[in-house]
């Protein structure tokens, strides 16, 4: 059991991560991405074959994922930036699915649907798996810590106010004289960054990876979390995330306890489960659990 808690507390972190980097594109810029699991498996590749291809140290090979993915990311912001509401949607989540395509396709690269194995790890085979638990535990959530610190305080500068003002109405701070376009690339290439990172840290903690890893149903999940947690709070991307794994982990045990149904009514009732616990929580607190705070001013 305790192994198991640890593990949920390091994919905690992965999803606290992604959620403090889709803050930044849609919380704080107003731009929705549905494309998020594409930049996560974009750092996650590139880092997984950087480290067991061309030799690059860990640390070299997640900072290799980060950079590659805000590249992604700045060229991504330069063709949707224009776009709004469904069609931004579309467009991202078009991009997600052709990340995974080519990870399916492009076998002389990604090994194809058989995926990366042998990803190394911080001391993986020097210790044992529940130390190496601890270890990544330590490694992800001091990523997340520096995440926030460094977001929170972009969040609440004049950068940040300029991406909230371009939330509100782009039109109006264009009038006012930001450059809206140049903003928003920047959002985006930060976001991807982060969300590039915590894919690199997922390849080398799980050891391997397939384009099956990085279903869109994974993007939902984030959104989740940030919803309940609370849009343009950093602090709320975190505590939702940790509320997320919480909920789907914790109705799983709920359902193996109910006496008389099959294990394919369980499941239904424990996704009803889900499903209405975050149907309350938006019905009685849309704001989500840490709402956005601003500074003003006096």
């Amino acid at each position: 059991m305790e192994a198991y808690l640890v593990a949920m507390l390091v994919f905690a972190g992965f999803y606290a991560l992604m959620a403090l980097g889709l803050n930044v594109i849609w919380g704080l810029t107003g731009m929705v991405n549905l494309g998020l699991v594409g930049f996560f498996g974009l750092g996650a590749y590139a880092s997984a074959l950087l480290t067991t291809k061309a030799g690059l140290p860990m640390p070299l090979g997640w900072l290799s994922g980060a950079t590659i993915a805000a590249i992604a990311g700045g060229i991504m912001a330069l063709i949707v930036a224009r776009l709004r509401g469904d069609y931004l949607a579309i467009v991202t989540l078009g991009f997600a699915e052709v990340i995974r395509l080519v990870a399916s396709n492009e076998i002389w690269l990604t090994n194809g649907t058989d995926g990366i194995s042998g990803i190394p790890g911080p001391w993986r085979g020097y210790v044992s798996p529940q130390q190496f638990n601890l270890i990544f535990l330590g490694i992800v959530w001091t990523a997340v810590a520096v995440g926030f610190y460094f977001l929170s305080r972009a969040s609440h500068s004049p950068f940040g106010r300029v991406l909230r003002a371009i939330r509100e109405d782009e039109d109006i701070a264009a009038v006012a004289g930001k450059p809206v376009l140049w903003f928003k690339v920047r959002a985006f290439v930060t976001g991807a960054a982060v969300l590039g990172a915590a894919g690199a840290l997922y390849a080398h903690y799980n050891a391997f990876i397939a384009p099956e890893s990085f279903a869109p149903l994974l993007t939902i999940y984030i959104v989740l979390a940030l919803t309940a947690g609370g849009v343009g709070s950093m602090r709320g991307a975190i505590v939702g995330a940790i509320f997320l794994i919480t909920l789907i982990e914790g109705t799983r045990f709920i359902a193996a306890e109910i006496p008389g149904v099959t294990p394919v009514q369980k499941a239904a009732l424990r996704e009803g489960a889900i499903a209405l616990t975050l149907i309350l929580l938006l019905r009685f607190r849309p704001q989500g659990l840490i709402p956005e705070k601003t500074r003003t001013k006096a």
